[in-house]
């Protein structure tokens, strides 16, 4: 938020060329871990120091590269007539960032875009009735994302190619102040830090690196050359930018003081700052990799284990074979696998397959069950096979005969005349 608030008139030199001082950040923690009660304590600290800039320019929502250059253009145009000319400061914030992440991947300009405004270079962008040019961009961003949904959406593509490795992510930890409901926050007193806003927008400040600054710089930028060189590339790419954001901060921490020189214990403050951030950019990567469930592969076995329990531990070759990618005699080598052939009615036998005991593991069994014979006028004749279905009916079982009556001495209708 400060350096939203001074990057427009304040830059910090290195090796002769000027560069912003806008520093982007993400607090990082999971749902309900206090990212938008950080963000309140943030702004009871910086809201009356910084005047009204942060109700001015504050906004959220920017979703393609086009929104972003037509959103600085029109506030360009706004201010290009007030009292103190042209103002293109901005302080997105978004407090749900996984939407706007999701939404800006059918945009291939947003992530050109967002480059481009951090670097401060020129932001270009034509519409149906005018070419938009926004110079010297002052744009930073400030964002909460969950930790599976930094994994999900800032991949290691996209810090690679330069898109969101520009970023300092913190994860946030627990504070029992901020925590606690029944505690409010202190009053702060701002007056030292609204006369730094004042000194620092009053008119362009270039902040630059004291010599005895310098020593400590040649540390910083080999600290970020050997983190590069030793971590594995999936978490080197998030601190490629390690010496930048270091001089960025030292910068803003510097105009805090009224001050355009970088001293020692400034850059050495910043330093701290930057190194607890690349930590925790190294600790969400690991954390997104062991995230990831790597699946072995199911042997053949396996999968054929599993087709036949789901039908109920007998399934024929038609709803094997298929789903496993092998041929009926790969499958027939299998322990464990009992393989019949079952005839049902005219036509080739069926192929079943089915689950052997567990004292019948060692070796593959195969069992064929033998149709019935065919009658002598099926062999000698042409016609088709004609089998017998009393080959496969179990015999059956003679019923016992009936009882007979006894035989009746006497007739018994004679006593009914």
């Amino acid at each position: 938020m400060w350096s939203a608030a001074i990057g427009g008139t304040v830059k910090v030199s290195s090796r002769g060329s000027a560069r912003p001082v806008l520093l982007w950040s993400a607090l990082v923690a999971g749902t309900g871990g206090g990212k938008g009660t950080a963000l309140r304590a943030a702004l009871h600290v910086l809201d009356a120091p910084v005047g009204r800039f942060l109700a001015t320019h504050t906004t959220s929502g920017i979703t393609s590269g086009a929104s972003m250059v037509n959103h600085l253009w029109e506030q360009q145009e706004a201010t290009a007539e007030s009292e103190h000319g042209r103002d293109v400061r901005t302080l997105v914030v978004e407090e749900e960032w996984s939407e706007v992440l999701r939404r800006v991947r059918r945009d291939a300009s947003f992530t050109t875009k967002l480059r481009a405004a951090w670097d401060g270079a020129t932001l270009r962008n034509t519409t149906k009735e005018e070419a938009q040019e926004v110079r010297d961009p002052a744009m930073v961003l400030h964002c909460h994302v969950t930790p599976s949904d930094w994994s999900k959406y800032v991949g290691e593509l996209e810090a690679a190619g330069g898109s969101y490795n520009r970023i300092l992510p913190f994860l946030l930890g627990t504070v029992p102040m901020l925590d606690d409901d029944r505690v409010s926050l202190p009053r702060v007193d701002g007056h030292e830090l609204s006369d730094a806003y004042g000194w620092a927008t009053a008119r362009p400040r270039a902040i630059t690196l004291g010599e005895d600054a310098r020593p400590l710089w040649r540390i910083v930028r080999r600290y970020a050359r050997i983190l590069g060189e030793t971590l594995p590339e999936e978490q080197a790419v998030f601190i490629e930018r390690t010496a930048e954001r270091t001089l960025r901060v030292a910068a803003c921490l510097a105009a805090s003081d009224c001050s355009q020189t970088i001293t020692e214990e400034i850059l050495s403050a910043a330093f701290s700052l930057v190194r607890r951030s690349v930590r925790d950019a190294v600790r969400i990567s690991k954390g997104a990799d062991a995230s990831k469930v790597r699946r072995e592969p199911l042997s053949l076995a396996a999968k054929v284990r599993a087709r036949i329990d789901m039908h109920g531990g007998r399934a024929t070759s038609s709803q094997v074979l298929p789903y496993v990618g092998a041929s009926a005699a790969e499958v027939k080598e299998l322990p464990g696998i009992v393989v019949t052939q079952e005839r049902n009615g005219v036509g080739r036998p069926a192929v079943v397959f089915t689950l052997a005991d567990d004292s019948s593991c060692d070796a593959p069994s195969t069992v064929t069950l033998q149709p019935a014979k065919r009658t002598e006028t099926d062999r000698n004749g042409n016609g088709g096979a004609v089998v017998s279905m009393d080959a496969y009916r179990p015999a059956p079982t003679p019923a016992a005969e009936p009882k007979r009556p006894e035989p009746i001495d006497a007739n018994p209708f004679p006593a009914l005349l």
